[in-house]
């Protein structure tokens, strides 16, 4: 598996404590710092704004003695990261054709080291702020995108990150991933938090990692406070932070995803055009930098994954559970004031999807002030219904008071199995689709008998793996789970179940969540339980789901989302298990695709979706090929 193939960058903010005008001190801690990273395997290392002398040297920022011992130290820098083989970002002032520039340096450079330099734009001179008085401001030098081994960064200092157009977002337009921040800012109340999501939101909206690294310790406290603050944010999410107010060196790490971002850009045509802008003032310079590979060895990267990316975390669990169901709440509520319609038809078999679909419905009438009698349950036992789900799907339907409906279609199935010359002793997938077609018919017909709206319980995971009968639970008058990956379905469930039902409705909705998946389409075992589990057929969704994922979302390779998983079901699954349902799912995914190029409407609740109107256009027939080659060849290398 090469570096490049997962496509991490370690990366470190680094927090010296600083001795004012010692310039020989500082580096010296700089270059231990250096040292550190490197034994971490850290590719580039950020330090904090004029970190060589220290920000609140004042008015010995004139003094000759202080900026020639600056360059000296500089060089020293330059030539230990160099040695260490990684990349230093340095602050330092600057002179230069007769003016004084707040300046970062990428040290590790070589002879080119000076021609590295990043000028400070926005110089703030108010309040507790003389930065004018020293410096020049950077307007109109030359603004640099550094590129190593494929991988592009730009840096801006301090105060450019809080105005209105700051450098970074240019930067990001011209390419780079990664924007690093040397920064200088004292600590006042509540700036912390502000600061906190500023850089949050600007890596937000430049689709960017964004590394800020604050002065701290040793810094004058003759009017002010800085608490040594590092933020390492990537897309909108914190990855890592300081511990601020610490009055020891810091280095805090993080493995920056590069293809994540690269991957969000790719959907994102605002970059091409932002960067294609003809009004856009001045040119930015790609400077290459020489280097070796800056990409993580996968053995060292130690960032973690969530097993159920879909599913959010416990502390968010109401808020985010009450946003989806407003969401699918809202989409049907729509469709039926659209049509006019006020009943509803919906299958019920006493599993996760059909049990989502009711909460949504009951909830949607209520909203609309519909009695909820408008809403029939129909439950259809066939060949492989069992009492659990059979009981289940009565209990459910009396305890949110609608309307039932019971329609046995084993009598029906076996007449038109008879009609097609069908062996009985078969269980085939005529057998199996029979049914889930007859499901359908009734649903369809009783729908047209009272004037209602079929209501879709079908999931986005089944969507994926096509797990559904063609013209069968395929279809609907609107699918209200198009969006919700299994995973997800049974976190809704279990949330309706824990904080809106009596304890009645509550007992059975948590059994719903424990029964195993299964389209009860084959005979019940000797003991009437249910036979035919889903996940022993295609794999277990949990799995799946993270395929879907960062397949759907971020287009990752398999290689990286293997890596990936292994992280993730550490101890649960093998990696023979994880790259053999892998191979089904590549396969099932484009296998498939023709059910969902006509699947019915639906809402989309999160980043993932596969309505063909909308976010996913596929070809039916496209091959699987170069994916299915990849597992395949990643199997090989754990075999041997």
């Amino acid at each position: 598996m090469e570096n490049k193939e997962v496509g991490f960058v370690r990366i470190a903010s680094a927090i010296p404590v600083v001795e004012i005008a010692n310039p020989k001190v500082n580096a010296d801690r700089i270059i231990s710092l250096i040292e550190k990273a490197a034994q971490e395997n850290v590719k580039i290392v950020c330090f904090p704004e004029l970190c060589l002398t220290g920000y609140t040297c004042s008015d010995l920022f004139y003094q000759r003695t202080l900026i020639e011992e600056t360059q000296r130290q500089l060089l020293r820098i330059n030539e230990a990261a160099g040695r260490h083989g990684l990349y230093a970002i340095v602050g330092a002032p600057y002179y230069r054709d007769g003016k004084l520039y707040n300046a970062a340096f990428v040290a590790g450079t070589g002879e080119r080291f000076f021609h590295t330099e990043v000028d400070k734009q926005y110089l703030p001179s108010n309040n507790e702020f003389y930065e004018k008085r020293w410096f020049t401001p950077g307007f109109g030098e030359k603004r640099q995108v550094f590129e190593a081994d494929g991988l592009k960064f730009g840096i801006e200092i301090c105060e450019d990150l809080w105005m209105p157009a700051s450098p970074s977002d240019e930067l990001c337009l011209a390419g780079a991933e990664i924007i690093f921040n040397l920064s200088a800012s004292d600590e006042l109340i509540g700036k912390e938090a502000y600061r906190r999501q500023l850089v949050k939101q600007k890596s937000a909206t430049n689709v960017c990692a964004y590394i800020y690294t604050g002065s701290g310790f040793g810094e004058s406290s003759t009017d002010l406070v800085f608490s040594g603050t590092a933020i390492l944010a990537e897309n909108g999410s914190l990855l890592a932070t300081s511990e601020r107010f610490s009055f020891k060196e810091q280095l805090t790490i993080a493995d920056i995803d590069v293809q994540r971002l690269q991957a969000d850009r790719l959907r994102n045509s605002a970059f091409i055009i932002g960067n294609q802008n003809p009004n856009k003032k001045n040119e930015i310079e790609i400077t290459h930098l020489d280097s070796a590979e800056i990409y993580a060895n996968p053995s060292d990267v130690t960032r973690t994954f969530a097993p159920h990316p879909f599913v959010p975390p416990e502390d968010e669990m109401k808020t985010r559970c009450n946003e989806i169901f407003s969401i699918q709440v809202g989409g049907l509520a729509t469709r039926l004031y659209h049509t006019g319609i006020q009943k509803a038809v919906v299958g019920i078999s006493g599993g996760l999807d059909s049990t989502l679909a009711l909460l949504v419905m009951v909830k949607t009438f209520d909203k609309l002030g519909l009695p909820r009698k408008n809403i029939v349950g129909i439950t259809m036992p066939g060949f492989g219904t069992t009492g659990r789900t059979y009981h289940n799907s009565l209990n459910m339907m009396k305890s949110l008071g609608i309307s039932i409906k019971e329609v046995d279609i084993k009598p029906a199935c076996l007449q038109h199995l008879k009609d097609l010359d069908h062996d009985l002793s078969v269980l085939d997938v005529t057998y199996e689709n029979t049914q889930a077609r007859e499901r359908t018919q009734i649903l369809m017909d009783y729908a047209n008998k009272i004037g209602g709206l079929v209501v879709g319980t079908g999931d986005l995971s089944e969507l994926v793996l096509g797990w559904a009968t063609y013209n069968g639970d395929h279809m609907s008058m609107y699918a209200v789970n198009t969006s919700i990956p299994k995973t997800l379905v049974r976190y809704l469930v279990k949330y309706a179940a824990l904080y809106e039902m009596d304890e009645a409705a509550k007992e059975t909705l948590l059994d719903v969540c424990d029964t195993p998946v299964s389209p009860e389409l084959l005979p019940a075992d000797d003991k009437g339980e249910i036979a035919q589990k889903t996940e022993d057929l295609v794999g277990p969704y949990e799995l799946h789901d993270f395929f879907i994922y960062y397949t759907l979302r971020f287009g990752l390779s398999p290689t990286k989302i293997f890596f990936m998983a292994r992280k993730a079901f550490e101890g649960k699954y093998d990696n023979a298990t994880i790259l053999k349902w892998m191979r089904t799912f590549y396969w099932r995914f484009f296998a498939q695709q023709f059910k969902r190029s006509c699947m019915p409407d639906g809402p989309k609740v999160g980043s993932v979706n596969l309505s063909p109107r909308g976010d996913w256009r596929m070809p039916s027939d496209a091959s699987s090929k170069i994916w299915i080659e990849e597992v395949e060849r990643l199997t090989k290398n754990i075999e041997s």
